[in-house]
Formats: structure tokens, sequence, C-alpha cells
């Protein structure tokens, strides 16, 4: 937790001014037994009117400041601990945009959330409670035992017995829950990707009439982290039953002692009313540490985990000779390209070589797992050559910025994924300031006009999250269309025709063809009449190019694509 206090710092006046009031408002208890007894020993015993009404409005005054300074910390800790949380959780969302893919599939979606909320919430509240009883804790320990001592000497050598015993208690069960607490937020990880599994695959489980296996699956993750949660908080509820017994056990010592010493007349009745009020402040200081070393060890888990997070250090970044002109597309070449996943044995794809023109169709055709999508994936840089090299106009993609890279991109990924919005909202992803018209040709480009315009709401009608509301190959068009509104030099299309009908499918690879001339188009593709008319075919078989050509050309020279064209159509189809 240490490291993320640097959150802290744009926030120390507001600290600074918070201590502050801590320190007022921890004076005030300890000045208040003290004017008391006075009022006792010297008003009440003396029948001192004018003293009572003297010290008591003093005790008045202290009370007014005491109210003033609660509710100043409270507003002073609700700002700081608010705005730190923020800041956090602000971090944790730019260190998850900077990550690779590579990055995100190690940590996993359900436990980035889990990092970016429960535990900064966790972390939030241990830091708060670490600031307020750093300050006021040690002052009402120090001051108590110092104005106790003040109060009758012999009698505060009970402190000495009972400040031990409090503390080793504390310590026992905060060494002991630290780890429990780590299982807790592990057990949490657990029990979201459950639930996050569930929600996405609701229509599969459905389908396959899993729902009781389902509701199997989570009832166990939930188990697991109840009976965790119940373990640490069975030890917590054992830790204030304990400590109140403690102190109420002193306050019998100390009432039996005392009424011996105000019965021998060594100890004044006042003192005695003092004495046993420093050392309630005493004990209950005692008791707000141990609050802290419930919480602490739960925020030191959390903490942990979410610098697991900001100490990963982006494997793919701007380098420091980035440049940020690329100039006129003139060709995008695979030199000797060769990757492996971080972590694996073998590589996934092996001296891959080609070169892609403007005006151009490259079409890259294999069977499932032959590193189709992989390969297209490098091009954006959502992972980095293991060797070799990916350049446009001579350039390496590495020396340039990833803004200016991805610009010059248009990218349909495998599923396609629209955001809670309009459809204007999701186009308007590709290019923010895209006009109506901009927008209306792009959807008329993709073949998307005919649904849009069954819409009442036209290219307002709202989508859901994911595009849950539009079909499948609705939702691939839109895709479509969110990358021809960017009007970029180069487009990639991973397997995103695959949804669409044959008809459709032949309408909007016409249309692609005119909007297109002057860019390179690279598409994978399952469908052999997708890539029929391609100026270049890539065939992929097992990482490696067995056939590079037109679709003629390779009917006469490669095996492997006339099994895939066979497997889809017939020889008399393909005479």
């Amino acid at each position: 937790m240490p490291k993320l206090l640097k959150y802290y710092k744009p926030y120390i006046p507001l600290l600074l001014l918070m201590f502050f009031f801590l320190v007022v408002q921890s004076l005030s208890d300890l000045f208040l037994p003290d004017l008391n007894a006075d009022i006792i020993n010297n008003g009440v015993m003396k029948s001192d009117i004018p003293y009572i009404w003297r010290t008591g409005l003093l005790m008045l005054i202290v009370t007014i400041l005491l109210a003033i300074s609660s509710i100043t910390i409270g507003y002073l800790s609700a700002r700081s601990a608010m705005a730190f949380g923020r800041d956090l959780r602000s971090a944790l969302f730019d260190k998850v945009q900077s990550m690779s893919q590579g990055e995100l599939d190690l940590i996993g979606a359900p436990s980035l959330i889990t990092r970016t909320t429960n535990d900064v919430q966790q972390v939030q509240q241990g830091s708060l409670m670490f600031f307020r009883m750093m300050v006021s804790a040690p002052i009402m320990m120090v001051g108590g035992i110092l104005m106790a001592i003040r109060q009758d000497a012999p009698l505060s050598l009970s402190i000495a017995f009972i400040l031990p015993i409090m503390l080793l208690l504390i310590f026992f069960l905060a060494k002991s829950a630290l780890p429990l607490f780590k299982e807790v937020q592990t057990r949490t990880d657990r029990l979201n990707l459950v639930m996050r599994e569930k929600l996405s695959g609701i229509r599969v489980i459905r389908a396959f009439v899993k729902t009781a296996y389902e509701a199997a699956r989570f009832s166990a993750a939930n188990a697991d982290l109840t009976q965790t949660s119940l373990r640490v908080h069975r030890m917590m509820a054992f830790l204030m039953p304990s400590l109140m017994l403690i102190m109420n056990i002193s306050s019998i010592v100390i009432y039996w002692f005392g009424a011996s010493r105000i019965d021998s007349g060594e100890m004044p009745l006042g003192n005695m009313s003092a004495f046993l009020s420093y050392i309630m402040l005493i004990l209950f200081s005692l008791m707000m540490a141990s609050m802290m070393f419930v919480m602490l060890p739960r925020a030191f888990a959390s903490a942990e985990r979410i610098c697991q997070v900001l100490d990963i250090e982006p494997s793919i970044t701007d380098s420091d000779t980035t440049d940020t002109i690329i100039g006129d597309f003139k060709v995008l070449d695979f030199k000797n390209v060769s990757f492996k996943y971080p972590g694996a044995e073998e590589s996934v794809l092996e001296n891959i070589s080609f070169s892609a023109l403007p005006g151009n169709v490259t079409a890259i055709l294999g069977s499932t797992g032959c590193g189709k999508s992989t390969l297209i994936q490098l091009i954006p840089r959502f992972y980095d050559v293991s060797s070799g090299s990916v350049e446009i106009n001579g350039i390496d993609i590495r020396k340039l910025s990833l803004k200016s890279l991805r610009e010059y991109i248009g990218y349909v990924p495998q599923r396609a994924f629209l955001f809670r919005g309009s459809i204007a909202d999701n186009l308007r992803y590709g290019k923010e300031d895209a006009t109506e018209t901009e927008i209306r040709e792009a959807l008329r480009t993709s073949q998307s006009e005919d649904f849009i315009s069954a819409m009442p709401e036209g290219i307002l009608a709202p989508i859901t999250q994911g595009g849950t509301n539009v079909s499948g190959g609705q939702r691939q068009r839109l895709a479509i269309a969110r990358a021809l509104i960017k009007n970029p030099s180069i487009y990639i299309f991973d397997d995103s025709f695959s949804a669409l009908d044959y008809k459709t499918d032949s309408r909007l690879r016409k249309a692609l063809s005119e909007k297109t001339k002057s860019s390179a188009v690279l598409i994978v593709a399952q469908r052999v009449s997708t890539v029929l008319n391609a100026d270049q075919i890539i065939v992929l078989e097992k990482g490696q190019i067995v056939g590079k050509g037109t679709h003629k050309e390779l009917m006469a020279s490669c095996e492997v694509y006339r099994e895939i064209v066979y497997s889809q159509v017939t020889k008399e189809e393909v005479g």
C-alpha cells in the first residue's frame, strides 16, 4: 500500500488540515475529563457556584470545538478519500488501456474488474482509516497515559498490565487475518469470472439446457467465497468482544482499588472520575487501532493486487525514435515474420513474407488454428513480432507511434463488437467529427441502409452493449461501416463476412472494391467465394505459407488450396 500513497500527493493540503483538526479533537477529548475533575473537586465539593459556571462554560466551548473538529474531519476525510479512489481507478484504467493483448489475457477481465472496483474501495477505506488513526490514536493513548499518571500515579500501574495483553491480541489476529484476506479477493475474482461467463453465454447455456450445471458452478464459487469470508469474520468477531471484556475487567479492577484509595483520602473523587475517563480513552484508542488492523490486512492484500497491475510495463509502446509521419501509402511488407505467444514453446507463425499494395486485395486462407487472425493482428501491433519485421513504406511499424499507426488502419475484428449508444455514435468511433452525409455513405457501402431505414429512429436508433439487439450479420455490417468511415490506407477484415448471406456478401464486396481503390485490403476468410477475385491469396498451413498467388495459379500449384476449394464447391462448379 505505501506505493499507492503517492496518489494522495495532490491532496496533501487537505490531509494536513485534517491532521490539524484531528489534533484539536484529540486534545479536546483529553481536556474534558480534567475539567470535569476540577468541577467535582473544586466546585461541587466546595459549593463554589461561580467556579462551576466558569469551568462549565469552558467545557461547553471545548465541546463545541470538538463538534466542529469532528464535522470538519468527516468532510475533509471524505473529500480526500473519494478523490484518491477516483485517481487510483483512473490510473488502473489508463494502465489497462496501455497493455498489450497478451498482458490483458495474462490477468484476465474478471480480475481486472475486481481490482478496479472492490480492491480500490478496500485500499481507499484502509488508507483513510490509517491517516485518521495515525494521528488521533497515538495522541489519545500517550496523552491518556500521561493524564492518568497525573491524576493518580500508583493506580496508573494497572495500565502496564492491560496494554500488553490488548496489543498481543491485536497482533495475533492481524497476522492470522492477512493470508485469509488475500484468499477472499482471489475467490471474489473466481465468482466474478463465473458470473461473467454466465451472463455472456446465457444463450448457449439455455440452448444446451445447462442452467442447472451453471447454477451448481456459481453455488460452488459462492460457497467457497462465503466460507473464506466467514473464517475471516469469525476471527474478527472474536476481537471486539475480547477487547470489551478486557476493558470491563480493567474498569472493575480500577473501581476496586480506586475506592480504597478514595476511602483512605489518598485520591479525590474527581480524580477517580477523570482517571476512569482517561483509561477509557486509552482503551478506546487501542480499539480504534484494532479496527485499523482489521481493515489494513485486507487493504494491503488489495494494494498488492493493484500494484501487480500498475507495475506491469507494457511490452508494446512508442519507441524513442517514434515517427508520427508515414506519408502516402505505398506498400505494406511482411519480411520473414515469426511470432510465438508469451510463454509458448512453439511459434504460431514462421517466416511469413509477402507485400500488400494500394488497390490490391490480399486474402488469407487456411484451416482453423493456422494463424490467420494472429497474422493480421501484428499489423496494428496488438502483438509484436518475435522476429522479422512488418513495414509500411519501408518503415518498421515498431518505429511508428501507436496513434499514427492505428489511425492508418481500418480494422474489423472477427467478433463484431458494438458499444452502447446510437448507430451514429458507434460509427463515430471511427471518425469523431463524421458528418451525417459521411455516416450514410458508410452505411450505404456496408449494405446497412436497408435495415436501418426500417428503424423509426434511423441512425439514432439505440444499440445495446455488444450490439445484442441486432443480428450477427447486421453487427458485422455496422462494424464494417465503422472502419469505412475512417477512410484508412489499410483495411483489415478478420473473417468479417461470415454472418452475411451470399447475396449481401456479393453486393458488399462489389461496393468495397469501389471504396477501397487507393487502399490495401487484407481479408481473412473461410468462404472461397469471398476470395476468388482477390489479387493475391496467401494460403497458411501450420503457421507457414504453403501457397501464394491468384485463384487460378493456386488451383494449379497448391494442393492445400485445392482441398479447401473442393471442400466447399464441386469440381464442376469450379470449372
